[in-house]
């Protein structure tokens, strides 16, 4: 395996990278202004599945397959992107529809739940051909090829990334839940984080439909 100066440099920099805002942390934090904690968290932990899924395609070769095809590539994207803005409509829908529910007295249905989530988290991630390209980037920089064994090491890197990616996520879903509960007593303004949760989601979408084929 990687010697510990190696790990320790690898570890650092998934650390920060795993910090740093980007789509998967709004993701989260969409999902959380959404429907809550709950949702937050399970969309978290669907998340880190997502990327194992990665992490296991790029170890048995099928993630580098994907990114030398332009086919296949714009087929994975295009799926991802699609079900993204039809995760972020649908959150816009129910927002309003729980609202108009409310000022008509009747009870609001009940959330999407944490199953649905955390199925949707998985989703999310695993159609998402830009996680397969960061991974396949950034991991084998840290692989000791000398001591063999170049697949084990690279899902073990992998879910080290994966691990700390999900820990910030959580965090995440932990803060944003505490803006949502914060906003409990002022229904239009819960209605609001929601509608803007929803086209965050669209945005994502829109974002990973723009993606371009890395260059090989």
């Amino acid at each position: 395996m990687t010697d510990l100066a190696t790990f320790s440099l690898f570890f650092a920099a998934a650390l920060l990278l795993a910090v740093t805002p980007g789509p998967g942390l709004f993701y989260v934090a969409a999902r959380t202004l959404a429907g809550g904690r709950a949702e937050g968290i399970a969309s978290s932990l669907g998340a880190g599945i997502g990327g194992m899924v990665h992490v296991g395609a790029g170890a048995l070769g099928v993630s580098a397959l994907v990114l030398a095809s332009a086919e296949l590539f714009s087929a994975l994207k295009w799926i991802g992107a699609l079900y993204l803005a039809w995760l972020g409509l649908r959150t816009i829908l129910a927002a309003r529809r729980d609202a108009l529910a409310q000022a008509a007295g009747r009870d609001a249905p009940p959330p999407v739940g944490a199953r649905r989530a955390f199925r949707d988290g998985v989703l999310v991630e695993a159609l998402n051909p830009k996680t397969a390209a960061f991974f396949l980037a950034f991991i084998p920089q840290f692989v000791d090829l000398e001591h063999g064994h170049v697949a084990l090491q690279f899902v073990a890197l992998g879910f080290v990334s994966v691990a700390l990616n999900s820990l910030a996520d959580v965090a995440v879903a932990f803060a944003a839940s505490g803006v949502r509960n914060g906003a409990t007593t002022r229904p239009a303004l819960v209605r609001r984080l929601r509608e803007a949760s929803g086209a965050a989601m669209i945005a994502l979408g829109v974002g990973l439909a723009l993606t371009k084929r890395p260059a090989s």
